[in-house]
């Protein structure tokens, strides 16, 4: 397989959410070179969240590029600094007003997209949850808490009421590990 050499990077914006390069290169077995745009983000989590009684935690929110309200597992970027755990611990507290006293349980690290993304999604399991105090979100967001059996989940999928694809696949991962 043939790998790239990149010929130069230049970045055509950055912000405090992702950055997008536009790289050129060149095949070692070609000489035309080609050009790629990158999205680079920082790594995000995600976590299925279960109550003592085997409810799911869920969010729903708006996505402008979506058009639409859709119903996710709790999620978002891991700050600088920060590890994984550290990072889906805080995001399921500030979403959901909900923690545990268990341990995040690892489920997989996975490539979001890596044919125009550099990052990952770390995707963990939550037991035993209970809340503890009131949202903190973003001045950006509006979330808002729904819980489901757990075992309703298949049902939401079928339905297209869960339609994202971190939730279903983080489902399926949790589902798995708990069977």
């Amino acid at each position: 397989m043939a790998r790239r050499s990149t010929i130069s990077s230049e970045y055509i914006y950055k912000t405090s959410f992702g950055h997008l390069r536009k790289d050129s290169f060149e095949l070692q077995n070609k000489e035309e070179t080609i050009y790629y745009y990158v999205h680079e983000y920082p790594d995000w989590v995600n976590a299925v969240v279960l109550t003592k009684d085997k409810q799911i935690l869920l969010v729903e929110q708006y996505r402008h590029p979506g058009n639409d309200f859709f119903l996710e597992v709790p999620a978002g970027k891991v700050e600088q600094g920060e590890s994984y755990e550290e990072g889906i611990i805080r995001e399921v507290q500030e979403e959901t007003g909900y923690t545990s006293l268990k341990k995040p349980i690892l489920l997989g690290e996975f490539m979001v997209n890596p044919a125009t993304q550099t990052n990952k999604v770390i995707t963990f399991l939550i037991l035993d949850a209970f809340e503890t105090s009131s949202q903190n979100l973003d001045d950006n967001e509006d979330v808002k808490v729904k819980t489901f059996p757990f075992d309703a989940m298949e049902e939401l999928i079928e339905d297209k009421k869960i339609t994202q694809l971190f939730t279903v696949s983080a489902y399926f991962l949790a589902k798995n590990y708990l069977s």
